[in-house]
């Protein structure tokens, strides 16, 4: 099972990016997915999920409306679109196969800041 984050860097506050998670090793359209981030303050927090067939979707309440989680499940690539980037979004953010963020990937790091 591989879960390859990409996307992050670095950004001025106010910027977007979209993060994509290649997935591999297992039935990627049968599986929800998740995406969370870790900071040094915070630790590990989930953000958003997404069902098998990408029509439902959830996010933790502090980040609703900036971000938004998709997939393509012909591609096996999970995507985050975050927008209005704020330096408290500084984090290594990273997809994963459950809620509780066990099984996740290395990560790709986002950093805001001007």
């Amino acid at each position: 099972v591989q879960l390859q984050a990409s996307g992050g860097g670095l950004v001025q506050p106010g910027g977007s990016l979209r993060l994509s998670c290649a997935a591999s090793g297992f039935t990627f359209s049968n599986s929800w997915m998740y995406w969370g981030r870790q900071t040094p303050g915070k630790g590990r927090e989930w953000v958003s999920a997404i069902s098998s067939s990408g029509i439902t979707t959830d996010y933790q309440t502090s980040f609703e409306g900036r971000f938004t989680i998709s997939r393509d499940n012909a591609k096996k690539i999970l995507y985050l679109q975050i927008n209005s980037l704020r330096p408290e979004d500084t984090a290594l953010y990273f997809c994963a196969r459950d809620r509780g963020l066990t099984m996740r990937g290395q990560g790709t790091q986002v950093t805001v800041s001007s």
